[in-house]
């Protein structure tokens, strides 16, 4: 125990031998648990954002009835835009009336002060942080993600206009980047200093950038983030979808513990990213909807492959499917926990 809270989550993160591999998943709170699902009938998605009795219930739920190791703040990496004045709704991806388009846009992302426009969100974390036994970790969305709702206008499964900015309009494009990860700089320094143990950020999109393209139009200002965080003292986790290309380029960037999906195996992983960093996942989640002897032989093989070594938080290689049996989910912690 640390300071009262577990810490086999946080001692994984750092690289430390621990007696059991630590377990959350990402979406955890939410989408599949039917205590979630009536407060959605009763609450839209930023009335529970904005109260923090309400978000600090749907971030304790999964730890409640999953006994996972860690709680994941519940929020949206959209939250902070709509926080500085950006017309942005969910329906149930994010939506912009008025897309980011020209280099005058800019105009309207002015920095982010945390605790004047997020006060709720801060005001959760210190909640939770009051009445968890596990550490809970904050996040924010990575600037290459958040910038491609921005141009896009939300969800795009080839993100042609972001590229186009990318590649066509470099000075809007780095400016964009920068502001970007100066206002999840803020974000997540004040959820830390409102009591998070470990930060996410999330990069949804890049899996669909080539290395170079990451390395020349990305990389700077992910980089700038994980700087700008390193003397809080804790895990800073990076992840991405599809982004097996990218790994080296991801742990480049200065994170404690990379994020890996489904696609590349742990211990293919681990031979690219070598032992600087710590590794997180990656069962499919697609594996939780079959019936559990399949999940156990699918969580064993990620395990295998990871071969006991420290450094190593299990987790599902992307968020939890809405139609998920919750209780696969309770008995997959169990079942990663005794696996030692």
């Amino acid at each position: 125990m640390v300071d009262g809270v577990n810490s086999s989550l946080l001692d994984a993160c750092w690289g430390k031998p621990v007696e059991r591999v630590p377990v959350w998943f990402m979406r955890q709170a939410g989408r599949c648990l039917p205590e979630y699902r009536a407060l959605r009938e009763r609450y839209g998605m930023f009335e529970i954002f904005r109260n923090p009795e309400l978000a600090a219930e749907v971030t304790m739920q999964p730890v409640r009835r999953l006994g996972v190791d860690a709680a994941i703040l519940f929020s949206d990496i959209v939250v902070p835009l709509a926080a500085v004045g950006v017309g942005v709704e969910l329906q149930p991806g994010p939506v912009l009336a008025e897309p980011f388009r020209t280099p005058a846009d800019l105009a309207r992302l002015r920095p982010l002060e945390p605790e004047a426009d997020m006060p709720y969100v801060l005001d959760t974390v210190r909640l939770l942080t009051a009445q968890l036994d596990v550490p809970l970790i904050g996040f924010a969305g990575a600037p290459f993600t958040l910038a491609s709702y921005l141009i896009e206008g939300g969800s795009s499964k080839t993100l042609g206009r972001t590229k186009a900015a990318m590649h066509a309009e470099p000075a809007f494009w780095s400016e964009l980047l920068d502001r970007l990860a100066d206002m999840v700089i803020a974000l997540l320094r004040a959820q830390v200093a409102a009591g998070a143990a470990a930060v996410q950020v999330f990069d949804s999109w890049a899996g669909l950038l080539s290395p170079a393209d990451y390395r020349r139009s990305v990389l700077p200002a992910t980089r700038k983030i994980f700087a700008g965080l390193e003397d809080l003292g804790v895990p800073r986790i990076h992840f991405g979808v599809g982004t097996g290309e990218l790994l080296e380029l991801l742990a480049e960037a200065g994170p404690d513990v990379v994020g890996v999906d489904w696609r590349v195996p742990l211990d293919r992983a681990r031979a690219r990213l070598g032992d600087h960093v710590a590794v997180q996942g990656n069962l499919d989640p697609a594996a939780c909807l079959a019936p559990f002897d399949v999940v156990a032989r699918e969580a064993t093989a990620v395990l295998d492959a990871n071969a006991g070594r420290p450094g190593h938080v299990f987790n599902l290689g992307w968020g939890v499917l809405p139609e998920t049996d919750p209780d696969i989910l309770r008995r997959l912690v169990d079942f990663v926990h005794g696996a030692q």
